[in-house]
C-alpha cells in the first residue's frame, strides 16, 4: 500500500501553504499541487502574513507519492507593486490552461479593500498570460471553482463576502465571458466551494469555519446540504490534529481525494488583533490528503483511516 505521507506537503520557504488545487500537467507528465503561499514565517502586522501571497508550486512524477517544491507562478503580476493572490482553480481546455485566481491590490494587514477573481491562461502551467478581472456581483468575490456541466456550458461557483459570504454562481460559454446566475448556496457564511462529481452525483464542499459543509445535487442546479460535515472532528496524523479547511477533490475513477490544509498549531480560543504581530505558530500550515467515502448516500472522510493513494497518470 502506498500510504500517503502526513503531512502530505510544507511549504519550504515560507512554510504556509494553503487553499490546494491539484492539476496534471499534460507538458511535464507529472501532477501539479498548487496553493496560496502565505508568509507564515514573516514577522508583520495584523495578517499582512496572509497577503503579498504568490501562488506555491509542488509536483510528483510518482503518482503523488512524493512532492517537490518548484518556486512560485511567475508572470501573474498585472498591475504595479506587490500584489496579492489566493486559491487558484486551474483546468485545462483546448490547449490552454485557464487559471481563476482570487486577487487583493497591494498587501493590507486586515481584510479590508476589494477583492476581484482574475482570469489568466498558459500553455504549459508556466508563463501566464492576463486575460480579465471577472465583472461579478461584487468588488469582493474570492475563490471560484469552475466545472463544465456540458459542451460550451460551463459554470463557475464563487463566495461573495458582500453578500453575506454566501456562494454565487456565473455562467459561460467559452471560459472568458460570464454570466451572472446569483446566489447558489446561502444557508450559512462560508467559503471555498469546491464542486465535482462523482458515483452519479454532484457535490459540493464548503469551507464554513467548522470543518466542511457538504451539499449533493442530481443536476448542479438545486443543492441538499447534507447533516453530516467532514473534517471537522480532529484526526490522529502528524499536523492532522485540527479542522481541515479549504479543500479540493480529485476524483480517480469510482476513488475520490480530498486535497485540504490545516494549521497545526493554531489555539482557536485565542483571537488575534489586526495591529499585532501574529506568533508563527498560529501562522503555519500544512497540506494534507484523504481518502472520501460514500456510506449509504452520505459522503464521509475518515482522515486517520489507512488508504492506498496513488494518482494516475493522464494522457
Amino acid at each position: 500500500m502506498n500510504q500517503a505521507p502526513a503531512p502530505l506537503f510544507r511549504d519550504p520557504i515560507h512554510d504556509g501553504a494553503a487553499d490546494p488545487t491539484v492539476i496534471w500537467n499534460y507538458q511535464e507528465k507529472s501532477w501539479w499541487l498548487l496553493y496560496t503561499n502565505r508568509r507564515a514565517n514573516v514577522d508583520c502586522r495584523g495578517v499582512a502574513w496572509a497577503h503579498g501571497t504568490g501562488i506555491g508550486i509542488a509536483s510528483s512524477s510518482d503518482q503523488g507519492h512524493t512532492w517537490r517544491y518548484r518556486g512560485t507562478l511567475q508572470g501573474l503580476e498585472f498591475e504595479h507593486g506587490r500584489n496579492t493572490f489566493w486559491a487558484p482553480e486551474v483546468l485545462w481546455h483546448g490547449g490552454f490552461y485557464h487559471m481563476y485566481v482570487s486577487y487583493v491590490p497591494g498587501v493590507p494587514h486586515d481584510f479590508s479593500g476589494t477583492a476581484s477573481i482574475v482570469h489568466m491562461t498558459s500553455r504549459n502551467l508556466w508563463d501566464w498570460q492576463f486575460e480579465s478581472i471577472l465583472p461579478l456581483t461584487s468588488d469582493r468575490v474570492i475563490d471560484a471553482a469552475v466545472m463544465q456541466l456540458s459542451d460550451n456550458h460551463w459554470r463557475m461557483w464563487y463566495k461573495d463576502e458582500v453578500n453575506q459570504s454566501h456562494t454565487y454562481a456565473a455562467d459561460s460559454h467559452d471560459l472568458y465571458n460570464w454570466t451572472i446566475q446569483g446566489p447558489v448556496i446561502t444557508d450559512c457564511a462560508h467559503e471555498g466551494p469546491n464542486i465535482f462529481f462523482w458515483q452519479g452525483s454532484y457535490w459540493m464542499v464548503t469551507d464554513f469555519g467548522n470543518g466542511l459543509g457538504v451539499y449533493r445535487s442530481k443536476d448542479a442546479e438545486t443543492w441538499e446540504r447534507q447533516v453530516n460535515n467532514i473534517l471537522d472532528t480532529p484526526g490522529h496524523r502528524t499536523d492532522d490534529g485540527v479542522i481541515g479547511g479549504h479543500a479540493d477533490v480529485e476524483v480517480q475513477g469510482d476513488r475520490a481525494f480530498i486535497f485540504y490544509f490545516t494549521h497545526p498549531d493554531w489555539d482557536r480560543t485565542r483571537i488575534y488583533g489586526v495591529h499585532e504581530n501574529h506568533p508563527y505558530d498560529v501562522k503555519r500550515t500544512s497540506l494534507q490528503v484523504a481518502e472520501l467515502e460514500i456510506c449509504n448516500g452520505t459522503l464521509t472522510c475518515d482522515r486517520n483511516k489507512a488508504f492506498d493513494f496513488t494518482l494516475r497518470r493522464q494522457g
